[in-house]
């Protein structure tokens, strides 16, 4: 990046130097309209100081000059004056909006089977509301950190987040099946969550330091991915969660392209993921799941899910059965059918479908609308961030965000196979939501900082 940076730099320099130069014409174009002269020092026909103006002001030089460096020291003090910190008031205000809307949801997903379960239709609320509220003073904590700060600390905390990862062998506690949760009294760690926002700076601090020839490499390249793909390795070895190891490594590769300035070995590299997994869809088919995997059954599944309506198809059906019964406005708040015990775990994977069901067409969009407004304003703080340091931390959060808002609404759809992914701000998760408002807590640290209030 940083043939880009001084291409900037150029340019910037070069509005500075437009920019002097109005000026000083613009002053000199005052004096001399006082004087009521030309560039070449004639009077001005029709001018009143050409009549008047020897009368009026014995000394129309001094006069001049006067105003000239009045106006120079006004001019001076204006591009000297000290900037103050800038904020994105809108990413925070999208980001708070989520934060309620998205506990209105839960309790209104959640609210039947806590009843049954806890007695307490609120379980889930309070619980994830207790984790918002710690992840809001988190997120102005980041905020408020310098960002240098993780730049001393990044190998650190990434080798904290391979250390989390390994503690589930023995402190793991098993949750529906998978064993991914460590439990601090009442309090669940995620340790896939904190390896998402390791990779977010590891990877940032890396790409900040290489040259543009190193990312032209293939040993450039694997270079940059490989604390991504050892952590992707570790979470799907030991946890098992394909999902959250999918997002680790897309988080890097995203943040590898951005930085790039030849795609064409990253076009490589998709196309061969493609072929992958339509190679493994292929073979799911023709082997018909036999002495297959789960996951090989979560294909056939995707595949049909009416042939396997008593089964693992379950879930996907009711979801789509939640998604078509919505309509264009929905049933209502909280009028929801697919929520009475139809849907398992509605408040985890498949809250979507939920927003559908009582918000219909128009809801879902409205919220998928909020979540790229969101993007995009992380993209405007990335164009505008005072290093590339700030600049990639942005576009790794932005990465993180969008891919899982893509593959949780295509879950939900049965556009892809199902990969458990939860949907950001609105699915049950304390460990997600504490992880994710620290990453908006970057973002915003990185929007104080940026070198021009456009980011505000």
């Amino acid at each position: 990046m940083q043939k880009g940076n001084c291409s900037f730099g150029k340019f910037r320099r070069w509005i500075k130097a437009r920019r002097g130069r109005t000026g000083k014409e613009s002053l000199k174009e005052m004096s001399q309209g006082r004087n009521g002269k030309t560039a070449h020092g004639t009077p001005r026909s029709g001018s009143a100081g050409n009549a008047t103006g020897n009368r009026r002001n014995p000394n129309p030089q001094r006069t001049g000059n006067r105003s000239s460096n009045r106006n120079g020291r006004e001019l001076y003090a204006v591009r000297t004056r000290k900037k103050e910190p800038t904020q994105d008031y809108t990413l925070i205000f999208i980001v708070l909006f989520f934060l309620a809307f998205g506990l209105v949801m839960l309790y209104s997903t959640s609210s039947y089977e806590a009843g049954l379960d806890f007695g307490d239709s609120a379980h889930y609320l309070k619980r994830q509301l207790a984790s918002s509220l710690m992840g809001l003073a988190g997120m102005v904590a980041v905020s408020r950190i310098p960002l240098k700060f993780w730049k001393k600390v990044y190998l650190f905390l990434y080798v904290f987040s391979l250390g989390m990862i390994v503690l589930i062998i023995p402190f793991g506690t098993m949750v529906n099946g998978a064993k991914r949760w460590i439990y601090i009294g009442p309090i669940s760690v995620q340790p896939a969550e904190i390896s998402k926002f390791a990779v977010i700076i590891m990877t940032a601090v890396w790409l900040s330091r290489v040259t543009q020839r190193t990312l032209q490499t293939w040993k450039g390249i694997f270079t940059i991915l490989a604390p991504a793909v050892v952590e992707a390795a570790m979470i799907y070895g030991i946890t098992s969660n394909l999902s959250s190891a999918i997002i680790v490594l897309v988080i890097a590769a995203g943040m590898l392209f951005v930085t790039a300035e030849d795609y064409r070995r990253y076009f490589v590299l998709a196309a061969l993921v493609v072929v992958l997994a339509a190679g493994i869809v292929f073979w799911a088919m023709k082997s018909g799941g036999a002495g297959g995997t789960f996951r090989i059954q979560r294909i056939l599944v995707w595949l049909d899910p009416s042939a396997y309506a008593d089964g693992k198809g379950f879930q996907v059906l009711q979801g789509l059965y939640g998604i078509g019964s919505g309509g264009i406005f929905g049933k209502g708040l909280g009028q929801s059918m697919q929520k009475l015990g139809y849907i398992p775990e509605a408040q985890n994977d498949m809250i979507f479908s939920i927003i559908c069901e009582e918000l219909g067409l128009f809801g879902a969009l409205s919220i998928i609308m909020l979540f790229i407004i969101l993007c995009w304003r992380m993209m405007v703080v990335a164009t505008h961030a005072s290093d590339l340091f700030g600049s990639l931390i942005t576009v790794g959060v932005m990465v993180h965000i969008a891919v899982q808002v893509i593959l949780n609404i295509a879950v939900v759809t049965n556009s892809i196979p199902n990969t458990g992914v939860t949907l950001p701000f609105f699915s049950y998760g304390g460990s997600s939501i504490m992880i994710l408002l620290a990453e908006i807590g970057l973002v915003l640290n990185v929007a104080r900082n940026s070198r021009q209030g456009d980011a505000a």
